[in-house]
């Protein structure tokens, strides 16, 4: 299955530029999503699909990372205590998902099909990802 970054339309690509450029005015501050629609005039799902294709171009060639934060919205950072912070805020966001995944969907199936080979592989699997970013989220606080 191809990446996502092999996936990009050439619109996304173009939104992408236009995103990049919006906050490259903006700097040092940061814009919010609703001001980064206006400012660069496009669509919400544009916005969305720029700040996708952004994201995807900014691993390729090694630029400073794209961060949302309540407080500066979208904006590129360097500064590795502020990386660090939005790192581990995402990764607490993704264990929650992970943990609400297990309980509202995994358990229950595990319950209906306790022998079944798949449920067994997922439930294994997903209990490794929730230990390992459990450490993650947990090493800031040490």
């Amino acid at each position: 299955m191809p990446r996502a970054s092999e996936r990009r339309s050439p619109a996304a690509q173009r939104h992408a530029d236009t995103v990049r450029g919006t906050l490259f005015e903006a700097r040092p501050a940061g814009l919010a999503f609703p001001q980064l629609v206006r400012c660069a005039e496009l669509s919400p799902s544009q916005t969305r699909a720029g700040l996708a294709c952004l994201r995807d171009t900014i691993a390729e060639r090694g630029w400073p990372p794209l961060i949302w934060t309540r407080s500066d919205g979208y904006r590129f950072c360097t500064d590795p205590v502020e990386l660090q912070a939005y790192e581990v805020a995402v990764i607490r966001e993704k264990l929650t998902e992970i943990r609400r995944f297990v309980t509202g969907v995994v358990a229950p199936h595990a319950a209906l099909q306790p022998k079944g080979r798949w449920i067994r592989h997922l439930n294994t699997q997903l209990n490794s990802v929730e230990s390992t970013l459990d450490v993650i989220a947990d090493y800031i606080d040490a």
